[in-house]
């Protein structure tokens, strides 16, 4: 049975400009196909056919580029915001969602496992679920640590700090939309405050694999100079 994604192709690329003064991000090129469409390819061949693009900032362009879906073997269609709703909110507009769906950004290259992290999703009957990816982040400071009183107790010259982060990969219950307003706004960010104010669960799955955030202009120019190389192991 064919599978249901949301893709949020909506946003304005603010971090890559000035290329996303011309192109929207989701068409950023990677070799000679945007990023875009390796998202679709990877989708479609883990049984997501139904796939929704949530667009809003050049959606025209974005409709020329990717059609119908026939091309890939799959049908799109497009849920057009009349103002920005950020990530979470642009879902308040489809109607017929099924019970369960994926959602992510339009500007990802990773090697995950789609049907792997829906499946993971749906046997844990979860009402969200998270893919995570685990990133160091240098500090280009010395740090202090210090007592009560400020008498120094310990140093370390510009160190690594790990974070658990979302990939901007989801698998959602239908469930949760009775907890995103209608017509406003609404982001991730706000969604798990909302969830964990409700103390609903939400569960959180390591991804140990390729991840690059391409509204990233270091992680766009690491894929460009990795594509090639990855390109059978992100469309295997």
């Amino acid at each position: 049975m064919s599978k249901t994604a949301v893709i949020l192709a909506g946003g304005k690329g603010t971090r890559l400009r000035p290329y996303t003064w011309v192109l929207p991000k989701p068409l950023m090129p990677l070799g000679e196909e945007p990023i875009l469409e390796i998202v679709i390819q990877q989708l479609v061949k883990s049984g997501f056919k139904n796939i929704i693009l949530a667009v809003n900032h050049q959606a025209e362009i974005i409709k020329a580029v990717i059609g119908n879906g026939k091309r890939f073997g799959a049908k799109i269609t497009y849920s057009l915001e009349s103002k920005p709703l950020s990530t979470m909110g642009p879902l308040k507009l489809m109607k017929s969602l099924p019970e369960n769906f994926l959602v992510m950004n339009g500007d990802i290259l990773t090697d995950l496992n789609f049907k792997s992290l829906f499946e993971f999703h749906q046997a844990q009957k979860n009402l969200f679920t998270i893919s995570s990816y685990n990133r160091e982040h240098k500090v280009d400071y010395g740090v202090l640590y210090q007592d009560k009183k400020g008498y120094l107790t310990g140093f370390e010259e510009k160190p690594l700090q790990a974070y658990s982060v979302s990939m901007g990969i989801y698998i959602l219950s239908k469930k949760v939309l009775s907890f995103i307003p209608k017509d406003k706004a609404f982001g991730f960010d706000h969604l798990m405050y909302q969830l964990l104010a409700e103390k609903q669960k939400v569960q959180v799955k390591p991804h140990t694999g390729l991840w690059l955030d391409i509204g990233r202009p270091d992680d766009y120019l690491q894929a460009i100079d990795s594509y090639e190389k990855l390109k059978s192991q992100i469309l295997k």
